[in-house]
């Protein structure tokens, strides 16, 4: 019987924690390479992977006054396109959302709000490039903070 229930959690954590998807691991290769250089421009981390109902947001940073809502894209090549190219409206509204969220969540403070994107490239596991593109969208109409 002891070798059965021990067997049985084995085979329960096994299928628990099964090895991450390439394209997962290509991500967390993404966000560590975008917040170290971040950090290296002086940005400070507040939250990583923040989750709602309505989003999720990458990284949230805070530069002087601004609070950064960072939405990181990793690809392992341009053929295609940018990768920020991936970040379409609908996204854009989705990290919005997700904004306002988190903002809710502090008792909507005062503050500046810059949304940005990081271009990730990578090739067998090894980051070539990150491209930081500030400012890169707004908050959709009719929304505003402040």
């Amino acid at each position: 019987m002891r070798r059965f229930s021990l067997f049985r959690l084995v085979s329960r954590l096994a299928r628990r924690n099964p090895a991450a998807p390439a394209h997962l691991e290509l991500g967390a290769l993404g966000e560590k390479a975008a917040l170290r250089a971040l950090r290296r421009k002086g940005l400070r981390l507040l939250a990583r992977n923040f989750r709602s109902p309505r989003g999720e947001i990458d990284l949230i940073m805070r530069e002087g006054d601004a609070l950064v809502f960072v939405e990181v894209k990793t690809r392992s090549s341009e053929e295609w396109s940018r990768p920020a190219a991936a970040v379409d409206s609908g996204k854009k509204r989705r990290i919005a959302m997700a904004a306002m969220d988190y903002l809710k969540a502090l008792g909507r403070p005062p503050a500046i709000l810059r949304f940005d994107i990081v271009e990730v490239l990578a090739e067998n596991g090894k980051v070539t490039q990150i491209r930081h593109l500030p400012d890169a969208f707004s908050l959709p109409k009719p929304w505003r903070y402040g």
